[in-house]
Order: C-alpha cells, then structure tokens, then sequence
C-alpha cells in the first residue's frame, strides 16, 4: 500500500493519507512525503511500514508523517518495523519493493501536481538512470549537458521512449534501465508507447532515433560529461563501532544513556525500556521493549531522529524502529546470538513444523529433504552423505583406503569428495579440510588440488573450506558418527589406529550419526567438561567418562567412537565416581568447566545476501532485501550469510577478479561482524546451476530450470522490435509547450513544442497517435487511412463508436 501526504487548506493539522494509485508505484515527487506499507509473502507475515521524504517536502508534512506512521503502527497493533526513508539514501529494503526502479519527479502538492495516470502523453523529460541492484531515475533538465559517458539516459515523450546507454556504461545497468522503460510504457502509458534504443557509443548506428533526440534536445556541442562515480556502498555496516544506549524521558527530558559495546547479548535488552543501537552513523535501530509505556513507544520514532540531530548525523541516516518480538533480521544479526521463545533443537532431535504455538515435533528423516528444500537448507543437510578422500603428502594427493576414513591429523590437509544424485543427475560436494597445525604450504597446495578436481569434473563441484573443529553438519554426516580428529599423525596397523604411546584423551560431541565428532584434547584434567562425553586412551584401558550433564545419546554415540578409536576393554567411569588410576594417567586432579548448561538451542538468525561486484570500476558488498532467486544475478557473485555457513554464489558471467575478492571479503565479513563472528565459519563456493538443497532450500520456489531460459539486454533489445526503421518524427502544433524548468536559452535549442499527435513509422506500418483525444487535428486522408472511413462518415456514427474505432486506432 502506497500513500502521499496532502496539506488541506487549513494546514497542518488537517494533513492526510492520500491513497497513491497502482500505475504511480514507484513515482516519488520530491516535494512530498510517502508512506509504504509492505506486508511479507513468506511464512512469517510480518510488516514494514516506510515513511519517505521528499528533499524539498516542507517541514510540516515531514512531521505529519512521522505522526501518522505511529497511528498507522498503533492501529496495526505495534507489530510493523517502522522505517525512515529519505530521497537517495533509502534503505536497501525499500528499494526492493519497486523492481524496476525509483523514479524521482519534480514538483509535489504546492505545484499543483497530478499523479501518474495511464493513457496520459503530454510528457516531455529525461530521466538520469543510476544504479546496478536498485535502479534511480531523477529528471534532470532536458539537455544534452545533463548527459554524461557513464550512465543511460530516458527521453520521455510520452508516445517515444528513446534510452540512451553511455559509452562506459554496463550491461547491467542497460538491462535494468530497459526494465524500468518498459514499466513506464506499460504501466504509466497502458502498453502504448515505443522504446528505442541508442548506444552511446555507437550513435550512427541509431540515425531515426538520434534525429528525434536531436528534434528534442538540438544538436550536441562539444564532449560528453565524464562519467559520474556511483554512490559509495555500506560495503559492511557491521564494520561501524556498534554502540547501544537505552533511551528515557526522565523529568521530561530525552535522556540516552550508553549501555554496552560490540559485541552485544540479548540480555542487554529489558522488556520494560526503548533502546537505540548505533551503527556509527549508517543507521539506527530503535527496540521498543513490550513493557514500556505508550509514551515511551510511540516517541520512540521522533527520539531516533532527535538522536542522529544530537550526534551531527548525517539527515539522511536510516532510521528502523522495531517492537520486541518483531525484530529485522539485520537487527538480530548485531547480536552474538538470539533466542527466540518456544524455540526447538536442531537435527537428530525434532524440526518444527507450523506456528510456535503449536509445535509439531517429528523425528528427522532423510527423505523429508528432497520433498522439503527449505528443511535441507535450515538443517544444512543434503542427504545422509558417502563421500571419497586424498590427503596432501608431499604437497600432491595421496587417496586414503576407506579403513581410515573419518581419521583425520591436526597437522593435514585433506580433500573430500561426496558424490550424490539428483534427478538422475550427478552432483558433488568437495570439502577442503584444513588441520590447524597444518603448514601454509599445505593449506596451499590442498586449495590448488581442490582447483584442478575443480576442473577435472567441468567445474562442477561446490567446494567447501572447512577448518578443523569447524566442520558443517553434511561434513560429519559422512562419517556416520565416527569421526576422529587427532592432533597429531600416527600409524596405521591393518585399518586400526594407533594413537601412539601415553595417554591421549578425546572429547565427543554429538547425539546420533549425523552430528558427532570425536577431538582430541590435552590429557589433562582440565580439559574436562561435565557437559560431555571424554574417551581417556591408556595403554591398557579406554575409560568412558560421563559427564553430570551428558545425555544418553550422547553415551551411545561415546561408545560407538570408542569402539573404533581401539579394541581394548573399555570401562565407563560416571563423574565423581572415577578410580585412581583415571587421574593419574591425567597427570593428577584439577579443576574443570563444572557448570552444567541449559540445552543450547540453535541460534534462529535470518539469512542475508549480499551483491559482490566490480561493475562499476571498483569492488563493493551491496545488501539484497527480501532474498529470491531473481535477485542472483549471474553477472556477479553473491554472498549468503546463513550464520552457520558463508556461500559465495559464482554467477556465470562472474569475472575472475569477482570471484577472489567476494572469497577475500567473505573472511573479512566474518572477522569484522560486530556480534564476534567465529572467522572458521565454513565458506562454500556454489556454481550457477549447480546449487545443493543447502543453497536453494533459503530460497522460496528454486525454479531449477531458471538458468536455461530468461532474456539477455541484447535479447530484450532486439524484441523491442525494428525501432530503426523509424523514419521521421513531425511536429504539428504548438499544443504543449514546456517550461524553461526543462528547456533553457543556454541549451540553444527553442521552447519545445510537443505535437498533438506524433506520426511515426515503424516496422514498415504507419501509425498515428494523438495525445489529445480530439480527430480534428487530422488531416481528411489521415482520418479515413486512419479509422477506415470519411470525417462525415465518422460524425454520423454514434459516439460509442467513435470511440471504439478511436481506442483501435490508437487515439486515446
């Protein structure tokens, strides 16, 4: 839903919603503020609620908006995120309600403006297109100094939309600028216009349509404007020093107070008081606890903004404004974990299946994954996994004999190959291991191996780094519960380990075959955790130690690993109960981690994506809201942050340069996260047309055959149709003359007069449009070639069919 603000004769007071009809979505004048109300289509139903501000709306409809977003949010029962917008410096997530673009208009209500409507000509402007992701149209003034080499330019003459591309612009950009033309013609102009396109550097080639440019704008003197630098990404917000203050109205006065640094915890948050978190500037977030008072809650929007005045902030700082329980994704991601209420384990225990009210446990099967994408992807499954392994020796691959499989060195490099199908088709996972004592050499040369079998299954494979201790649920899945991680090499004797001599002891996590590894620890007493299972190695005995708060999962999975680790007798000692002889072989008694932990669940942090590109002349990480397939563009790299795993998503077209500093911005996204990212979070690179169940399952309706269909810009050119062949553009009458506003002595070119009606020939059939309603202004040959019969003949006929004929001819 989409609103302007309207000032009635008695001033402010009385300022109102005006609903903002459908064909204008998208058409901002800049005299006005808007308000959009967007609901989500997912699961969740949550809403937004945008204020936007015009830069030359008056400080009076900026206010009275402000005021009706908080009666707007009340009457929506607080449930909305609230959100400040200003013209040019919207947020990310406003931008992706609309497409195919923004379009910035000149004028408001104090110029007496009409709002788009369909079947209206009588325009004459040129739109200055910027923009890769999210497209900006501004009107500039019609002349040929407001052109430069980098960016596409719209002519809008209502009947003809002529689109000039830059020399130096991208494919990209012409593509969205395209896109946006076509909204216009169909949207605004009811499908009835032409579109044509000039390439900028190649203007011979588009004689016709340079002829009406020129018509237009007059002839061009002198070069081109050099191409103007984009506006300069938040290429990680989180790189901002986060800062959270709790807000009060002590004795009257707005007191803000410094609560914590990054990284912040959820229990900073008290349901009873208004927080503001500070993203140095970028942006500010305001938490209105359930508890606080109403005045508390609804200031809360005009506190944001008499904070960003307090601290000199820039005046087009975004501002969200969120109720507890109602919190953006971005918002949670500020934080080192988030727990939701009713929340339930991860895989190997239950999956959630409707509303938290009412949960539905139901015990994991494999199968659910491929009829369930979204499942495969939450639980970061693809099946239940079999995999092939090399290990670097000597910086070349050595392939392990299946007996050793799931042994892994702390000072090793391996590689990993699972094979699985899907739709009769053959996919493949490669993990590169990385043990943490392992040389740089080695991590390396395992990187380069990883290439070449890159390569040598047509690159195909998506390849995971994983870093030893750091290993993805998929990962242990392939090793059925018994994987081993020493830190150091030793021998093998017929397919059974031999850690070596002295006592070595392991530390097993884990609840069924899918999640449990086994990590060798220093045998001392204080690596104990009375949380877990241990596995203590002697030369005689392999003790089981159980930990007060271990599961019986958890000693199922112990006993299983123990049986692999040696054939030895095998003795379970219950914490507090242990021998001797244990804390001996441990070097004696000391103290340990004793505090037993609630269950901790899985964090349930939204995924976000990020655009990673060098288009524009120089790398930039650019936020997607509302992620689905059509936002991955095969032109790039995407970056999807699920929390548990980075993906870098490689686009076809994706160049070189893309691809390694999306890898290097992936390790630093981590390292600078404000909520302590751990920087060994797995990092899986993904193929376009290859993607897991684990990709496309966080994406709604994976259309799998996407890939093979869609239009290219060159497509979409060429089915714009012969626009060459237009041969001339004629002006008939001085009907519509546009203001020196658009058109000035400077540009030498006299007041534009616009035709009643514009003859133009395309695809060898002559066409005659009007953008009044009235025949008279048609010669007698003209009407009758144009509606089949004589000018008496067509005032005889009554007036519905004159009008029919009309609105088949294309005279409305």
């Amino acid at each position: 839903l989409h609103w302007v603000i309207q000032q009635s004769p008695l001033g402010y007071t009385n300022m109102k919603m005006v609903p903002v009809p459908d064909q204008a979505f998208g058409n901002f004048f800049e005299g006005d503020c808007y308000i959009v109300l967007y609901r989500s289509q997912g699961s969740s139903n949550s809403m937004d609620v945008h204020y936007w501000i015009g830069n030359s709306s008056s400080q009076d409809e900026q206010g009275a908006a402000a005021i009706l977003v908080t009666q707007l949010d009340e009457f929506l029962g607080g449930s909305p995120v609230q959100h400040r917008e200003v013209q040019a410096a919207e947020s990310s997530k406003f931008r992706s309600y609309f497409r195919n673009g923004l379009i910035y208009k000149k004028g408001g209500v104090d110029s007496g403006f009409r709002h788009v409507e369909s079947n209206v000509y009588k325009i004459l402007r040129l739109l200055h297109i910027k923009g890769r992701k999210h497209v900006t149209a501004t009107e500039v003034e019609v002349s040929w100094s407001s052109f430069n080499s980098g960016d596409v330019f719209l002519l809008d003459m209502g009947k003809v939309i002529v689109q000039w591309n830059g020399p130096q612009s991208n494919r990209s950009e012409k593509l969205k600028a395209m896109l946006l033309a076509q909204d216009v013609r169909d949207r605004e102009r009811g499908g009835r216009a032409q579109i044509g396109v000039v390439e900028g550097g190649d203007e011979e080639d588009s004689p016709e349509l340079m002829k009406i440019m020129r018509a237009v704008l007059g002839q061009r003197s002198g070069k081109l404007k050099e191409a103007e630098p984009d506006d300069t990404p938040d290429r990680h917000q989180q790189t901002a020093n986060i800062r959270l203050y709790n807000v009060s109205d002590e004795s009257g006065k707005l007191v803000v107070q410094e609560v914590a640094m990054q990284p912040l915890t959820q229990d900073l948050l008290h349901s009873t008081e208004c927080y503001i978190v500070d993203q140095g500037g970028s942006s500010v977030l305001v938490w209105k606890g359930k508890e606080a008072s109403i005045e508390e809650r609804r200031s809360a929007l005009g506190r944001a903004v008499g904070f960003i005045k307090a601290k000199n902030y820039s005046s087009s700082t975004n501002v969200e404004v969120m109720a507890e329980g109602g919190e953006s994704a971005m918002f949670k991601h500020l934080f080192i974990s988030w727990t939701e209420k009713g929340q339930t384990k991860g895989l190997g225990n239950v999956y959630t299946t409707g509303k938290i009210a009412k949960v539905e446990q139901v015990k994991f099967d494999v199968m659910e994954l491929y009829a369930r994408p979204e499942l495969a992807a939450q639980q970061r499954m693809v099946d239940d996994a079999s995999g092939q392994i090399w290990r670097i020796e000597d910086l070349e691959l050595r392939e392990l004999h299946p007996s050793s499989f799931g042994q892994f060195y702390g000072g090793d490099c391996y590689l990993v190959l699972y094979t699985y199908k899907r739709a009769s088709k053959l996919q493949y996972i490669l993990y590169m291991w990385q043990g943490r004592h392992a040389t740089q050499d080695e991590i390396t040369s395992c990187a380069y191996q990883a290439v070449a079998m890159d390569n040598k299954y047509s690159g195909v494979p998506v390849q995971v780094r994983v870093v030893m201790g750091k290993e993805p649920r998929h990962f242990l899945a392939i090793f059925k519960g018994k994987l081993i991680i020493f830190e150091v090499r030793s021998s093998f004797i017929c397919g059974v380990t031999n850690p070596g001599p002295g006592a070595r002891l392991f530390q097993v996590r884990g609840t069924h075959e899918m999640n449990t590894r086994a990590t060798e620890v220093p045998a001392r007493s204080s690596s104990l955790n009375t949380n877990d299972v241990f596995l203590l190695k002697t030369d005689h005995t392999i003790y089981l130690w159980y930990g007060k708060g271990c599961s019986g999962d958890e000693r199922e999975m112990a006993k299983a690993v123990a049986d692999v680790l040696s054939r030895q007798d095998k003795q379970v000692v219950m914490e507090g109960q242990e021998p001797a002889e244990f804390w001996v072989a441990l070097g004696g008694k000391a103290p340990y981690a004793c505090d037993k932990r609630l269950q901790k669940e899985e964090t349930p942090h939204s995924p976000r994506l990020f655009e990673c590109s060098n288009q524009t002349g120089r790398f930039r990480m650019t936020e997607v809201e509302d992620l689905t397939q059509e936002d991955l563009d095969q032109d790039d790299v995407m970056l999807l942050d699920t929390w548990e795993e980075i993906f870098l998503w490689i686009g076809r077209s994706a160049n070189e340069y893309e691809t390694k500093e999306a890898c290097n911005s992936a390790l630093e996204y981590l390292r600078t996260h404000p909520a302590g990212r751990d920087p060994d979070t797995p990092i899986i690179s993904v193929k376009q047309g290859y993607e897991p169940l684990t990709f496309t399952g966080w994406f709604n309706a994976w259309d799998p055959q996407k890939w093979s269909g869609g239009s290219s810009y060159e497509e979409m050119k060429q089915n714009l149709g012969d626009v060459a062949s237009i041969s001339q553009i004629t002006v008939v009458s001085d009907s519509l003359t546009h203001s020196s506003n658009n058109v000035t002595n400077s540009t030498k070119i006299k007041t534009f007069q616009m035709s009643h009606y514009v003859y133009i020939q395309c695809c060898n059939v002559v066409q005659k449009y009007l953008s009044l309603s009235s025949q008279d202004y048609l010669s007698d040959v003209d009407l009758e070639n144009l509606l089949g019969c004589s000018r008496s003949g067509f005032q005889r006929l009554p007036r519905w069919r004159q009008n029919d004929l009309k609105k088949k001819a294309g005279l409305f």
